[in-house]
């Protein structure tokens, strides 16, 4: 079976919906996931944006939701997921906002790709704190087993929320 990554808010590559963005609610699309390989004993996830500022001259990519030690047995993070919801156990690393949570695109310029990236790991972290996004890849490095991800697109229409 192979490892997937999807959501019911947008295709592969297509757009991400308003409502999951600055310009909307702000909040988290569903995502669901299957066929993490044997020997899973966790999950981590990054959602990030490559092209900040600007996709014809970008300079960094930006964080956007981080979390880890999501159980092996979860399979799906549901729309608008509070930290109170989320599976038991999973922690949260600080956005480029420098805070935890959800952070939906808001890009300044351009059309964007957002990457969902799901890494299988064959550990617990364990309580490492709120990591920033280069803290949580340096701790994930060593442990993964298996990568899938989702990439939407979003372009502002609106030029002030």
């Amino acid at each position: 079976m192979t490892f997937t990554l999807q959501s019911p808010a947008f295709q592969p590559q297509g757009a991400i919906p308003e409502k999951y963005t600055c310009d909307g609610s702000d909040l988290s699309p569903a995502l669901r996931w299957s066929g993490a390989p044997p020997g899973t004993k966790s999950f981590g996830l990054i959602v990030d944006d490559p092209d900040a500022p600007d996709p014809k001259a970008h300079k960094r990519v930006y964080a956007h939701w981080l979390l880890y030690d999501i159980p092996p047995t979860a399979s799906e993070l549901p729309e608008a997921v509070k930290d109170t919801q989320l599976p038991r156990g999973t922690r949260e690393g600080l956005n480029d906002w420098n805070r935890t949570g959800y952070g939906g695109p808001c890009p300044p310029i351009g059309r964007h790709r957002y990457f969902f990236k799901l890494f299988a790991l064959d550990a617990l972290l364990g309580n490492i704190g709120a990591p920033s996004k280069k803290e949580l890849e340096a701790a994930i490095s060593r442990h993964v087993i298996a990568t899938t991800e989702l990439m939407g697109t979003y372009e502002r229409t609106k030029t002030t929320r």
